[in-house]
C-alpha cells in the first residue's frame, strides 16, 4: 500500500521555492563576510605586479638566473670555488709571433711566453672554465692551457681553421668559426670531434653570442658584411642578412641584459649595429668611433665598453639610458682592441693589435693604468679568473 501523500496547497508551493531559491544563492554566493574578502584578495591579486616570466631555455642549459639581467651571475667577485684557486693573469695571443703572453695584473709585467702554433687568434675560455683553448688559426690546432698554472696543459689538438671558437649554452658541443672554410663546426667540447660541419653562404664567419634562452646565436660575417641566426639545436642557420652599409666590416657580438637586443661591432661603419634578435629584421647603426671593434659588459651590467681601434678611443654606452655616454682616450693613441673586464670590474684589459701592446684601463674614471710591450700582433686577450657560472667562449663570454 502506497504512503497517503498529501497535496500541495499553494502557500505550501511558494515557500518551499523561497527556501529552495536562498539555499541556492547561500550555496553561490557564501557568507556577506566570506564575498568581501573573496573580492578583496582577487583586487590584491590583480594590482600584484606579474613576476618575470620563466624562461624555457635550451635542454641542459643551466637556468637563467635572472630574465631580467642575463649577466647576473657575473657580479664582481662572484668567483666560483675553482677560480677562487686560479692565478690571476692576462693571457696574450701575439697573432704574428706565434706565442702567448702571460701578464701579471698586479705587477703590469710580462711574466711569461708561451710557444704555441701558427697565427694564434684568441684565447678562449672552455665551457667549465677549466681550460684556456689558444686558437691557430693557420696553424690548425688549438693549445691548451691550464689556468691554474698559466702553463701549457696538454699537447695541441688538431682542429681545422680555429678561427674563433664558442660553446653551446648546455655545454654539450663546441662551435668553432672556420672562417676561410666557410663553415660552422660543432665539435665535441672535450674530444673537439666533429659533431656536424654546417657549410656558410658568407665570407668570414667571426664572432657570436647567444640569445637569452640560448636557442639561437647571432653570427658576424667579416668579409661579406652579412649576419646570420643559427639554431643551436638543431645546428642550422636559419636566418641571414646583408647589412645596409657599403663596405660594412661587421665584429664583435653581444646581447642586452635583459635579453632583447643584440649589438654588433663593425669596424668599418665606425658604430654598433642595434639588432632585435627574435625578429631579425634590418638593424639601426649607433656611430661609436672609427674602427668600432670589440664589446665588453661592465661588472654591474649597467654599461658596455667600445673600443674604437682606428682611432685609440673606448666608449661607453648605457643601456638604461640607451646611448653613448662617455668617450676614453689613449693618451698616446693606439689600436684598443679585444679584451676583457677584470674579476673585480675594476680594469679593462684591451690589446693593441698594431702596437704590439697592452692596455690596462680604469673603469671608473678611463684613465690608462698601464701600457705593456708584449709580442707581434696581439689579438683576443682573456683576463682569468672571472665571475660566473660557466662560458660560452670567445675571449669570455660568462653566465
Amino acid at each position: 500500500m502506497k504512503p497517503f501523500a498529501r497535496p500541495l496547497t499553494k502557500r505550501t508551493r511558494l515557500l518551499a521555492c523561497g527556501v529552495l531559491a536562498a539555499s541556492v544563492v547561500l550555496a553561490a554566493c557564501g557568507s556577506p563576510e566570506q564575498s568581501v574578502h573573496e573580492k578583496s584578495a582577487a583586487q590584491q591579486a590583480a594590482l600584484k605586479p606579474a613576476g618575470p616570466k620563466p624562461v624555457y631555455g635550451l635542454p641542459g642549459m643551466p637556468p637563467v638566473e635572472n630574465p631580467k639581467d642575463i649577466y647576473a651571475a657575473n657580479r664582481a667577485g662572484n668567483l666560483s670555488p675553482f677560480m677562487k684557486t686560479v692565478k690571476e693573469r692576462i693571457y696574450v695571443p701575439n697573432t704574428n709571433s706565434n706565442t702567448v703572453s702571460v701578464i701579471d695584473p698586479a705587477s703590469f709585467q710580462v711574466v711569461d711566453t708561451i710557444e704555441t702554433g701558427t697565427q694564434p687568434q684568441h684565447v678562449v675560455p672552455s665551457w667549465d672554465m677549466k681550460t684556456l683553448w689558444v686558437n691557430n688559426n693557420r696553424g690548425h690546432t688549438l693549445t691548451p692551457l691550464d689556468p691554474l698554472t698559466a702553463k701549457r696543459k696538454a699537447p695541441d689538438v688538431e682542429v681545422h681553421d680555429p678561427y674563433n671558437l664558442y660553446f653551446t649554452p648546455n655545454g654539450k658541443s663546441a662551435i668553432v668559426m672556420a672562417s676561410l672554410d666557410r663553415e660552422i663546426v660543432f665539435r665535441d667540447p672535450q674530444t673537439m670531434k666533429r659533431q656536424h660541419t654546417e657549410p656558410v653562404s658568407c665570407y668570414g664567419v667571426n664572432h657570436a653570442d647567444f640569445s637569452l634562452d640560448g636557442r639561437y646565436f647571432i653570427v658576424s660575417c667579416e668579409f661579406s658584411a652579412e649576419l646570420l641566426k643559427v639554431d643551436t639545436e638543431k645546428m642550422k642557420v636559419v636566418g641571414q642578412m646583408k647589412l645596409p652599409f657599403e663596405g660594412a666590416m661587421p665584429q664583435d657580438v653581444k646581447i642586452s641584459p635583459d635579453g632583447k637586443t643584440f649589438y654588433i661591432a663593425d669596424m668599418m661603419a665606425h658604430g654598433m649595429w642595434v639588432l632585435d634578435g627574435e625578429k631579425f629584421t634590418t638593424p639601426k647603426l649607433l656611430p661609436t668611433g672609427k674602427g668600432c671593434h670589440g664589446l665588453y659588459i661592465s661588472r654591474d651590467s649597467k654599461e658596455m665598453y667600445v673600443p674604437n681601434r682606428g682611432e685609440g678611443s673606448i666608449s661607453v654606452f648605457d643601456f638604461a639610458k640607451n646611448k653613448l655616454t662617455k668617450k676614453w682616450w689613449l693618451p698616446d693613441g693606439g689600436s684598443p682592441d679585444m679584451g676583457g673586464v677584470s674579476a673585480d670590474g675594476n680594469v679593462l684589459w684591451l690589446s693593441g693589435r698594431y702596437d704590439n701592446e697592452v692596455y690596462a684601463i680604469d673603469t671608473h674614471s678611463g684613465v690608462q693604468l698601464a701600457r705593456i710591450p708584449v709580442g707581434g700582433g696581439p689579438h683576443g686577450l682573456a683576463v682569468y679568473p672571472q665571475p660566473g657560472r660557466y662560458s660560452l667562449g670567445h675571449t669570455g663570454i660568462f653566465r
